[in-house]
């Protein structure tokens, strides 16, 4: 399809609601059903009449089924007309005086003089991709769904424009914002080209066939392979960690590596099928078991009483320093989270997804156990969370919220017991994660797991939209007559907040040269689109 078979006026569609015949086919056991488990012994359940467990104080609670469990009117926020209202502002703004862009969007601060606003950030930094990413995933809501283009629920008929005016300024963004980005596939510097490349280049391939698109795609593949070692079995990431307590520079006996690694595989495995070498795939696999035996750690939570998943659980170690002439694991410690033997939040996140999708490529099952003992375990550490998490709410789909935006560190101390320092990056990357688990466990005829790890993932992403989406909205200006043009005001005057989200924490380990907090974020908003249009293309809306 391309842009010019849509229609060129947006109809609102006030029954966009979770597709419950799809959740059902998708997962037999909402109705009662129960089919024959398949033979993964790990990942064997017995049949449960329960959707997702709480685990506070050691005790099960049953939770309903999806749709009446959580506010299903704040899922569709996702698609709203404030979240396209936003993003277009800040590229339009963003542009000025920096076109072809060398500046990113990165962060927006919560409090201060430059409050609300975005912080634009180098574009060399690893966060570049993210922004143009969320142009994209809009874009692909505009060719593919375009009924939530945006959604405009029960409030309007239409917007102030013609939507062929809309596509039109968002094709053109696009291009602005990605073109800088696309020129950075032959860099070699980083091990973060996934995160660089895949969100707008390798979008645009898929959406406009565009073949410059997908040989960028392909070169920064071979660059992120450049810096795999055969000593190590490992992909390098960093080439020096620099912090208070700590300065490791040399590129011959060190060999830094990170769970964040994980999410940079997906690049090598798309490349290794679209050029049919298995070279690249095999890269990413070797080091995904690297990591399994360097990264994780083994736990067994006390007073745990789902017994649905039977496998090993898993926390994580986010820096792996080997000795880089021999492979052996020199030390265990932290960058970004409380200490090295605490759980960052946003760490065990990136391994529950980057696990996901290694096991979706290569059907390997122990990177599928992995994914769901990480995924298990993150569960665990959010519902066995201090009492302080929660917050009492009027008028919500339920009395309480903030349970599952997940504290930075679910060992760091709580520092204000009134406001705990919390990371809701972290909670839409682990709910991305867990919704490409529950599609595998529906291929594998597990309707127990498959219901469980998408409910968990609606569930975090509902409570995030109801504790932290930013209340101050935008939206389209009434059209004021002489040639159309795209204008954005805000809901209330003067009230703006770039982001979509708040309460992210990009780093927060005390030993950090760049230490912010508790802030809006620009791949916590990418993530959080992302998972409103894996929602559309499962059909669950």
């Amino acid at each position: 399809m391309s842009t010019s078979d849509i229609p060129t006026s947006i109809q609102p569609h006030d029954s966009l609601v979770l597709n419950q015949e799809a959740l059902d086919m998708a997962s037999p056991i909402s109705s009662g059903e129960s089919k024959d488990e398949s033979d993964h012994s790990a990942l064997k359940t017995p049949p449960s009449d329960t959707s997702v467990s709480d685990y506070r104080s050691g005790e099960m609670v049953t939770s309903q089924s999806p749709n009446e469990s959580y506010n299903m009117e704040k899922l569709l926020e996702i698609f709203s007309e404030n979240i396209l209202a936003k993003t277009l502002r800040v590229a339009i703004e963003a542009l000025g005086n920096n076109n072809p862009p060398t500046l990113y969007p990165e962060f927006v601060p919560q409090r201060g003089e430059d409050a609300g606003k975005y912080f634009l950030r180098d574009a060399e930094f690893w966060t570049c991709g993210f922004f143009p990413g969320i142009l994209y995933l809009l874009r692909e809501r505009a060719v593919k769904y375009p009924r939530v283009f945006p959604y405009l629920g029960h409030e309007k008929d239409s917007l102030h424009f013609s939507s062929s005016l809309l596509r039109q300024e968002l094709i053109s963004l696009c291009k602005d914002w990605t073109g800088p980005v696309e020129a950075m596939k032959s860099r070699i510097d980083t091990h973060d080209m996934g995160f660089i490349i895949q969100p707008s280049v390798r979008k645009d391939w898929e959406l406009t066939s565009n073949e410059n698109s997908l040989q960028a795609v392909l070169t920064a593949a071979k660059s992120l392979a450049s810096r795999y070692s055969p000593a190590v079995s490992a992909i390098r990431s960093w080439d020096v960690l620099s912090q208070a307590n700590v300065s490791i520079t040399s590129m011959t006996q060190d060999f830094l590596v990170i769970i964040d690694s994980m999410m940079n595989l997906d690049l090598l495995f798309y490349a290794s099928s679209h050029f049919s070498d298995p070279v690249y795939a095999e890269i990413a696999i070797t080091h995904a078991k690297t990591l399994i035996k360097s990264n994780l750690r083994p736990e067994t939570p006390p007073g745990r009483t789902d017994t649905r998943y039977k496998g090993m659980l898993y926390s994580h170690y986010h820096v792996i320093n080997f000795d880089a002439q021999t492979g052996e694991v020199k030390e265990r410690r932290t960058a970004q989270g409380y200490s090295a033997e605490s759980t960052w939040a946003r760490g065990q996140a990136w391994g529950i997804f980057g696990y996901a999708q290694t096991y979706n490529w290569s059907r390997d099952r122990e990177f599928l156990s992995t994914a769901c003992g990480m995924a298990e375990y993150f569960l665990w550490r959010l519902e066995t969370s201090p009492a302080c998490v929660e917050r009492p709410t009027a008028g919500s789909g339920s009395p309480t919220i903030g349970r599952y935006v997940p504290l930075w560190d679910f060992d760091a101390p709580i520092e204000d017991e009134s406001n705990p320092l919390r990371d809701s990056s972290a909670g839409v990357i682990a709910a991305n994660g867990m919704l490409l688990l529950s599609q595998s466990m529906v291929e594998l005829g597990d309707e127990i797991l498959a219901e469980r790890y998408r409910s968990a993932a609606i569930r975090i992403v509902t409570d995030t939209l109801e504790f932290s989406l930013s209340t101050e909205k935008a939206r389209f200006a009434d059209h004021t007559g002489g040639p159309e043009k795209i204008r954005v005001e805000d809901a209330v005057a003067g009230q703006r907040f770039d982001a979509i989200l708040k309460n992210a924490t990009a780093n927060h380990n005390s030993n950090d040269h760049d230490r912010y907090s508790d802030h809006g974020l620009v791949y916590a908003d990418y993530y959080l689109l992302e998972f409103g249009n894996q929602l559309l293309r499962m059909g669950l809306l």
